[in-house]
């Protein structure tokens, strides 16, 4: 560990039959630093040391016939009950709510959470009824186990734990922040690549005109292509319609279509 031990700001349990998915990815970058600093707190935890039988199955045939397999409640009770986590435990589902920024600023701040990852067809439905406490889904997507997700959810978590990011003010203005807009276009160095030009206002010095070109730009990009956010934010201003209206955009690839 780097630096001084501090007390972690967030716990995080992770309940899965792959730990090492999302051991190797939580190991890196920011999240592999937030960990080693000692700001998060994450805890993998294998189901599969709770099975039932020496072939460490954890998995059978659901009643009534159908394909595929169900995760058994035993594994996942115990490996729960034994872990005594921090709640709530939110079970990843393509049937559960939607993970968005909101739900990861709650949860940042609550002190800790679990995440419960399915796999094959999902898990027995008394898990969901007597076990978790909420199902949550990250896309209106079906992926082999939740595994995926659940490293989605950690990061866009973790990198809200107070002292995570070098920039405390890159939450409030990226997309989905708390200026509720997409994020506008940004450049770096060299100002021309291929005769692809920076725009002149980003190096012209000037920080009025930069901040007044960069929110016409989150305006019209979230108007075209996120127009809920818009409507989510009660619309817009008379000041932030006279500057999109004085705003050209930057163009973006076309969306895919239906």
């Amino acid at each position: 560990m780097t630096g001084t031990a501090r007390t972690p700001s967030l716990r995080i349990d992770v309940f899965t039959i792959f730990p090492a998915m999302v051991e190797g990815f939580c190991a890196h970058s920011l999240l592999g630093r937030a960990r080693s600093e000692g700001a998060v707190d994450l805890r993998c935890h294998d189901i599969r040391d709770h099975a039932v039988d020496t072939h460490r199955t954890v998995d059978d045939a659901p009643f009534g016939g159908g394909a595929g397999m169900l995760m058994r409640p035993e594994p996942i009770f115990d490996a729960v009950e034994a872990a005594d986590p921090p709640r709530p435990l939110l079970l990843l589902g393509p049937g559960g709510d939607r993970f968005d920024q909101s739900m990861a600023v709650r949860l940042a701040a609550a002190g800790g959470f679990s995440l419960l990852c399915g796999r094959y067809e999902g898990v027995d439905h008394r898990v969901r009824e007597h076990l978790v406490d909420h199902e949550v889904s990250v896309g209106d997507v079906v992926l082999a186990g939740g595994e995926v997700a659940a490293c989605l959810v950690i990061e866009a978590v973790t990198r809200l734990v107070p002292g995570v990011m070098g920039n405390a003010f890159s939450p409030i203005t990226e997309s989905f922040g708390d200026a509720g807009l997409l994020e506008e276009p940004q450049w770096t160095r060299p100002a021309e690549y291929r005769g692809w030009e920076v725009p002149e206002v980003l190096r012209s010095g000037d920080h009025s005109r930069i901040e007044a070109w960069r929110l016409g730009q989150a305006l019209a990009r979230t108007v075209a292509r996120r127009p809920d956010l818009i409507e989510a934010r009660g619309g817009l201003n008379e000041g932030e319609k006279r500057l999109l209206e004085a705003t050209d955009p930057v163009s973006y690839p076309s969306p895919f279509g239906p």
